[in-house]
């Protein structure tokens, strides 16, 4: 049986927030101000992080950067505004910024603030998964499995759904384990499936489609 896969909305705000690089800093006490806007978005206050991380963004700062792409896109402390979003995506996704990269290629890939693009999603999701994020991961292996922006690869779609679910992408866990059940990229294996599928279920992947999974399985 083929499950239906979504996904993943976007990066994770607090990724970037935690790992500011020094080497980014370039203006005056840049590093205090830079944890000011923390401060701030934690309180709640988004009109004074977006003022403090914007000119740091203007400055070359990739976290920061990021972190205004992301309120442009959350529409926190500032209308909505996806154009506004992917201009700052991009410029950290320049800068070798992993979550801007997945970030931008979510963007390319559902048409947000920018004409929808599968192959350039295919370039970022690639670039970000080859850093290692496991988000990127499940994502490019979704494009080679679905043929969008990239020719269909059954082989590379189980490769990156293998570096996804080894890092616990719950997601990526199940849809390895659907990958070998069919014998879709890869010999057909009914122990390495379920042993997949048990692994995201146990991680907290719908209940739904584990139950179902179970149902049209048991007794083998």
């Amino acid at each position: 049986m083929k499950f239906t896969k979504t996904l993943l909305t976007t990066a994770l705000f607090s990724f970037s927030v935690l790992s500011a690089s020094p080497m980014a800093y370039a203006v005056s006490d840049p590093k205090t101000q830079f944890q000011q806007a923390v401060d701030a978005y934690e309180r709640s206050d988004f009109i004074t992080a977006l003022q403090l991380w914007k000119p740091l963004a203007e400055q070359g700062d990739a976290n920061a950067q990021f972190n205004l792409a992301w309120m442009y896109e959350d529409g926190k402390g500032v209308k909505q505004d996806y154009f506004q979003a992917v201009k700052w995506y991009q410029k950290a996704a320049e800068q070798g910024d992993a979550q801007a990269q997945l970030s931008l290629g979510y963007m390319y890939d559902n048409g947000q603030g920018v004409k929808q693009d599968y192959f350039q999603a295919v370039k970022w999701y690639q670039k970000a998964a080859e850093q290692g994020d496991a988000q990127a991961q499940f994502n490019l292996a979704l494009m080679y499995e679905d043929g969008k922006g990239v020719k269909q690869d059954y082989f590379q779609t189980v490769k990156w759904y293998q570096k996804a679910a080894e890092q616990g992408n719950a997601k990526a866990q199940f849809n390895l384990g659907i990958m070998y059940s069919l014998g879709q990229g890869v010999k057909k294996d009914r122990n390495l499936a379920k042993m997949w599928v048990s692994k995201a279920c146990e991680n907290g992947y719908q209940k739904s489609r584990c139950d179902v999974y179970r149902m049209l399985n048991e007794g083998e």
